[in-house]
């Protein structure tokens, strides 16, 4: 019993502590986010973060998996609530799943090779944990709606759609001065929106 309740308290801190650096997140860049600015977010001391995080990527890690697994609930509601699905249906069901996920792909436009140099393996692992599910569940999702599919091509659709999630946000959420700076040098560029951008590689993969 002990043990639980212990299990809950450590928990709930884990928690407030991912909701804290995700409040700061909306509107400031990682590199200006600190332990002592998530810290000062929690209802607890700066220096308690050290009891559950070692680093500050290891919390933007957390928040990563966290956003992973709301995913996951999205594509389990669409495996769950159809029969079956058309090309153009699945992509746009996947397509809307991604579009409620904006800070899921922000975090994924970030740099990952220091995220995950800075966390402890354990962390690293339960991260990768999340990571994987997600990619076994669209590939679940394409095996119930396209039974007719050839594995290579369900293969070549899970190792191209994942790589590029970590392009969407950027292309999408351009900042005023990247927008100014590609027309001054005269950058040819098409606004589109996550799910259009979505929906339109999705389509393309599947054909």
């Amino acid at each position: 019993m002990g043990s639980n309740i212990q299990k809950e308290i450590v928990d709930v801190r884990k928690e407030e502590i991912i909701n804290s650096c995700e409040k700061l997140y909306k509107n400031n860049s990682f590199k200006d986010i600190t332990i002592k600015s998530i810290g000062e977010e929690t209802t607890f001391s700066r220096t308690s973060i050290y009891n559950y995080f070692q680093t500050k990527e290891e919390i933007f890690l957390a928040l990563m998996k966290r956003e992973y697994d709301r995913w996951i609930k999205d594509l389990e509601d669409v495996y769950n609530n159809n029969s079956k699905l058309s090309k153009k249906e699945f992509a746009e069901n996947l397509a809307l799943t991604l579009e409620k996920r904006k800070n899921l792909l922000k975090l994924l436009s970030m740099n990952m090779y220091d995220i995950e140099e800075n966390s402890r393996m354990e962390e690293l692992i339960e991260f990768k944990k999340s990571y994987g599910k997600a990619i076994n569940t669209v590939k679940k999702c394409v095996d119930k709606f396209f039974p007719d599919m050839n594995e290579m091509d369900k293969e070549n659709f899970i190792f191209l759609f994942f790589p590029f999630m970590f392009g969407i946000y950027p292309y999408t959420e351009a900042t005023k001065k990247q927008i100014e700076a590609m027309k001054i040098a005269k950058v040819p560029t098409k606004p589109l929106s996550i799910y259009e951008i979505t929906y339109n590689t999705i389509t393309k993969l599947l054909n």
